[in-house]
């Protein structure tokens, strides 16, 4: 196996990129004539706008208000920011169509498709895909990628594979980068059977590539499939192309993936003693493979002789370290690593700060947790959803419900919007105590997931219109039932 070890250069020092922030102030939903209508940031309003306005006030300010200077980065602002937020964030893609002095974008409609894909809601996904070529501004290959990728995350692989191989009827020819493109989205899925076959029959018409070749390496590592992975490898020399740094890359994380530790470890040795130019990558795969497997003290020692060896680590190789130190040995060692890399100029990311605040509430440390959500801006880091969830969740799983309810609505004050997982968080805590007044804040909460655009499972409505019954909020649950029977749910035969 160790037969494609042949020596790689590579550059061995990555650049430190600080990461930029995305601050969004709160701006109040009133205003007068004297006030300004974007008091601070115009996305961070016409969000707020848009999640909290009825159709006549969105239309009122999206197409008759002069102050808003409408151009294709203001829309895919706000589009992203609406990202949770599907069916709010097509409604206003949607009303722009009508503004007499706006046109959108190639991007635009990518981001809108992307956005109508993981919806499923394919029928609009494939109007606007129709409506891209009839402005002459697409599709084009990423937007096949797109729709691609949001087949295969809805379980509909042959699907994405019969996107790619109609490509050319809808103006884009295929070539060899969305060749791989496919590919990529399949394996990365754990379609790698499908992926394969895909490639077997696909590969001469397309020139496979070297990026071809490790793609379909890469997807046999996922699954745990190293025999397989060497096949393709081997077939990847005999074809002429030469394995890259990246190649032996994707072979050493394989090996620890499928648990293969002993065989990683050789395969390392091998790359060195074949002087390939090991890199940064490959010291980052060793100390999150060997943390994994909780050889703690191998993770750490390997992390100390990179640097010996003139290999820097990365904040990626900084958090591979962090994260096993939560997992496997204490939060209070991981604090020790985050001290360290802030010390020697290291910026923390959002990666950084998720793992630590996760490791925290762990280790049922939930004020350090938030004060560390605090510091994060210190470092130019926003505290994203994932985080937000992450606090909420442990404090309301600690009985601490107010303290969840707080920090959900600092979010809005913060404009963080919650997702799906935020509001299935709290509305679980709300049966925790078994309180009235708790199931009556869990209908809430339940009314504003489905008008900001969420659809709850049925469990969920179940669950509250039972609860709301039992401590005799008849009214309530009504309500709740006429919100079930509008989202299509099956109205219950229940007597309220």
């Amino acid at each position: 196996m160790f037969t494609l070890l042949n020596r790689t250069s590579a550059k061995n020092i990555p650049k430190l990129v600080t990461k930029p922030s995305l601050s969004i102030p709160c701006c109040t939903l009133t205003t007068s004539p004297s006030e300004p209508l974007l008091p601070i940031t115009q996305d961070a309003y016409l969000v707020n706008l848009i999640l909290k306005s009825d159709s006549e006030a969105l239309t009122r300010e999206i197409l008759h208000n002069p102050i808003v200077g409408w151009a294709p980065d203001l829309v895919n602002k706000v589009l992203k920011l609406l990202w949770n937020h599907g069916p709010k964030a097509l409604q206003f893609f949607k009303l722009l169509d009508h503004h007499p002095n706006y046109a959108h974008s190639s991007s635009s409609f990518d981001h809108a498709i992307d956005i109508a894909g993981r919806l499923r809601d394919y029928k609009t996904l494939w109007t606007l895909v129709a409506r891209m070529r009839s402005c002459r501004l697409g599709p084009n290959p990423k937007t096949f990628a797109i729709i691609s990728e949001r087949y295969v995350s809805a379980g509909k692989p042959d699907r994405a594979v019969k996107v790619f191989l109609s490509m050319h009827i809808h103006g884009c020819p295929q070539d060899l980068n969305s060749f791989n493109t496919i590919l990529d989205v399949l394996c990365k899925s754990n379609r790698v059977e499908k992926a394969y076959n895909l490639f077997k029959v696909c590969k001469g018409r397309f020139k496979a590539d070297s990026v071809s070749y490790n793609i379909i390496a890469n997807g046999w590592c996922r699954i745990k499939r190293t025999p397989k992975a060497l096949e393709v490898l081997e077939e990847m020399l005999k074809k002429g192309l030469n394995p890259s740094l990246a190649t032996y890359n994707i072979m050493l994380k394989g090996y620890f993936r499928a648990g293969q530790i002993k065989e990683a470890w050789e395969f390392f040795l091998q790359m060195k003693k074949r002087k390939c130019e090991i890199d940064v990558v490959t010291y980052t795969t060793l100390v999150h493979g060997f943390g994994v497997v909780g050889e703690i003290k191998r993770a750490q020692k390997v992390f100390n002789e990179m640097v010996v060896e003139g290999v820097l680590p990365s904040v990626a190789t900084y958090n591979a370290l962090i994260q096993v130190l939560c997992k496997k040995d204490s939060v209070e060692n991981a604090i020790v690593v985050f001290e360290d890399m802030v010390r020697k100029g290291y910026m923390p990311n959002s990666i950084t700060y998720t793992v630590l605040i996760r490791g925290l509430c762990h280790a049922g440390e939930m004020e350090r947790a938030v004060e560390l959500m605090n510091r994060m801006k210190d470092d130019e880091c926003e505290p994203n959803v994932q985080m937000y969830n992450i606090i909420i969740r442990y404090f309301c799983d600690a009985g601490e419900i107010e303290k969840g309810l707080n920090f959900f609505e600092k979010m809005g004050s913060e404009n963080c919007l919650p997702n799906l997982d935020t509001y299935n968080i709290l509305i679980s805590a709300m049966f925790l105590r078994k309180k009235s007044d708790d199931l009556l804040v869990a209908g809430k909460l339940l009314i504003e997931m489905v008008d900001r655009g969420f659809l709850p499972r049925k469990f969920t409505f179940n669950r509250v219109l039972d609860g709301l019954l039992l401590t005799g909020n008849q009214d309530f649950a009504k309500e709740i039932l006429s919100l079930q029977s509008r989202c299509g749910g099956l109205p219950r035969q229940i007597k309220l």
